[in-house]
């Protein structure tokens, strides 16, 4: 039987994954889809990629908050709160930069912005993984 720290383990590898391919495959093509096409393109990747994404997220935050219940120790702590912040850089930058390019704000600059501001996530995501492998 599969316990709750396994299925954390692969929550957190799926979140992990996820990010990496969004900041070396996704955000980059960003950058080489034509402006006349990337409305439809952002639009349809960001419906399509909410159903991979925000079960991960919710799933991934639960575990922490469980893992925290069973095990108050600083490496379940810490985990928990790179989640929160990922959270928090997740709805107060990515969020919003995603709503300008819907919004026709599709310049370079938001686009580059959306790839550099991404870093953060994509390593304190993979770092939680790590955290969960000890």
């Amino acid at each position: 039987m599969i316990t709750i720290p396994e299925i954390h383990s692969l929550v957190d590898f799926g979140m992990c994954v996820v990010l990496w391919l969004v900041q070396l495959v996704i955000y980059p093509s960003f950058l080489r889809v034509d402006s006349s096409d990337l409305l439809a393109w952002h639009k349809a990747y960001t419906f399509r990629v909410s159903f991979v994404i925000l079960p991960l997220m919710f799933g991934q935050l639960v575990l922490a908050i469980l893992s925290v219940m069973e095990d108050p120790s600083i490496l379940e702590w810490l985990a928990f709160v790179f989640v929160l912040v990922c959270w928090i850089l997740t709805f107060f930058v990515s969020v919003p930069l995603h709503r300008k390019i819907e919004q026709n704000d599709i310049t370079r600059e938001t686009r580059q912005k959306l790839i550099m501001t991404n870093w953060p996530r994509t390593i304190l995501w993979s770092v939680t993984f790590g955290l969960g492998l000890f």
